[in-house]
C-alpha cells in the first residue's frame, strides 16, 4: 500500500510501470497484473508528501528487476519517474533508484 495525494496518478504510474491495470476510485485504487495478482495499492493520502531521499530515510522502498536497465530506465522516466541516484554496483548486482510521481522511492535493479 502506497500514500499519494493524486491516487490516479501513482496507482497509472505503477501499473505502467509493472505492465498491469489499475482500477479504483480517487480514494483507493489497487493494480492488477496479467497473473490476477494485485501486488500495489494506493490509497488516498492529502497530507502525503514525497520522500527526500537520501536525505530522509524511507522505511520500504521496491526493487524491480529489469532484463535492460537501458530500456527500464527510459520506460520510468517517460512514465513520470525521477532518476535518484544512477548506476551503483554491488556483490549482488547493480541499481538505479529512482523516485515514483508521488515521490517513493524505488530501485530498477540488473546483474552486473
Amino acid at each position: 500500500m502506497l500514500d499519494a495525494a493524486n491516487v490516479t496518478a501513482e496507482a497509472q504510474f505503477w501499473a505502467d510501470i509493472l505492465g498491469g491495470e489499475a482500477a479504483g476510485d480517487h480514494e483507493w485504487q489497487s493494480v492488477r497484473l496479467p497473473d490476477g495478482t494485485k501486488p500495489v495499492a494506493v490509497q488516498l493520502s492529502p497530507e502525503h508528501r514525497p520522500s527526500h531521499w537520501p536525505d530522509e530515510p524511507v522505511n520500504s522502498h521496491m526493487d524491480l528487476w529489469v532484463e535492460s536497465i537501458t530500456t527500464a530506465h527510459q520506460e520510468a522516466l517517460e512514465l513520470g519517474a525521477e532518476l535518484l541516484q544512477s548506476g551503483t554496483n554491488t556483490l549482488r548486482g547493480s541499481f538505479s533508484v529512482y523516485s515514483s510521481p508521488a515521490g517513493h522511492p524505488f530501485c530498477l535493479c540488473w546483474d552486473a
